[in-house]
This record gives C-alpha cells, sequence and structure tokens, in this order.
C-alpha cells in the first residue's frame, strides 16, 4: 500500500499492484482489503479489461498515423 486517507469516515488506501503501471494505482476501501484474495481477482479482471481497451486505443491510434 501506497498511502492512506480518510473521507466521510471511509477509510481507504492507494494499492499498487504487482506487475501493473502505476497509473493502475487505485484507492481501494478497508473493508474491500479484508478479504484479499477475492478483492484481488475482482480488481485483476477490471484492470485487465482497462488494459485492453488501452490496448485497442493505441492500435487504431497507430493505425489511422499510418494512413
Amino acid at each position: 500500500m501506497l498511502n492512506k486517507r480518510k473521507i466521510r469516515e471511509v477509510v481507504r488506501y492507494l494499492v499498487w499492484w504487482k506487475r501493473f503501471r502505476a497509473k493502475h494505482d487505485s484507492w481501494e476501501k478497508k473493508k474491500d482489503l479484508e478479504n484479499t484474495k477475492e478483492t484481488v481477482t475482482k480488481i485483476k479482471g477490471r484492470l485487465n479489461i482497462e488494459v485492453k481497451k488501452q490496448e485497442k486505443l493505441n492500435m487504431v491510434k497507430e493505425k489511422n498515423f499510418r494512413i
């Protein structure tokens, strides 16, 4: 965990995800991290979707640049 903050009585931790870049760091609620294996699985799926979207955008940009 990289940082901690409390907003409206909700504690969140800034989490660095192994094998992901800093742009994928995310603020997670303390209660969501109590069962970390389940949370990690859920968030890794969400991050993988984001990575795939970015890869598609990069391919489109690259294709348009070549034309």
